[in-house]
């Protein structure tokens, strides 16, 4: 027929992958597409399986799984005698959109685990600094008066929802405060505006003596 002379050969994929779409879902899309363009109208009869099969570089089977798929969303109907027949526009229009709207969940699919995965990343890369720091932190220790010690914040603590800086720490304790644990997350050198929350594990250097002063502080 004259309206299939133009159709663009769509090319085998060498390998099918879990995120592309077998030929013959792609040769359907395409032909619904030409459907809902109006490239071919309603009641027109389709090239034979043959035929299309030249034209798109592929199998017969091939034609007739795209068929198939096509007639099961009402958009063709295949008889065995007088071949494939245009039965309705809006329903190539439907068939179309719900291809594309599947391709966008699966971009978004795809943006979640790329985000995933530079998360993982960063993640353990943060690990390495910290395990730096601590590496780092021994050092000191070894070197001067200071140590490292931890304090953790009770649930009955008044501290808690207070900053650093609301409750004069380093005024009171002569301590610094240079990570707090939080349940999973580590919270390197956090800033004087940082408010305590019930069980946090302060991770402190100071002088031996700041020890207990710290803890009158959170039991307060």
């Amino acid at each position: 027929m004259e309206e299939h002379k133009n159709i663009t050969s769509i090319d085998k994929p060498r390998r099918k992958k879990r995120d592309q779409d077998p030929t013959y879902v792609k040769i359907a899309q395409d032909i619904a597409h030409r459907i809902a363009n109006g490239d071919i109208h309603e009641g027109k009869r389709l090239s034979g399986r043959s035929i299309m099969s030249s034209e798109y570089g592929v199998s017969p089977e091939t034609i007739r799984r795209s068929f198939s798929l096509l007639e099961d969303m009402k958009v063709v109907s295949v008889h065995q005698n007088s071949g494939v027949v245009v039965k309705s526009k809006e329903n190539a229009s439907r068939y179309v959109e719900r291809n594309s709207t599947r391709d966008k969940r699966r971009e978004l699919l795809k943006r979640m685990h790329e985000i995933y995965k530079s998360q993982k990343d960063a993640y353990e890369e943060l690990m390495d600094l910290t395990n730096s720091l601590v590496d780092s932190t021994e050092h000191f220790i070894a070197s001067n008066p200071f140590y490292t010690y931890e304090c953790s914040v009770p649930e009955h603590s008044l501290c808690i929802g207070k900053t650093l800086s609301a409750l004069n720490f380093w005024q009171i304790t002569k301590a610094t405060v240079i990570a707090i644990r939080r349940q999973y997350k580590i919270l390197l050198s956090p800033g004087p505006d940082e408010p305590l929350k019930a069980n946090d594990m302060l991770v402190i250097v100071g002088k031996p003596d700041t020890k207990e002063s710290v803890f009158k502080l959170l039991q307060s």
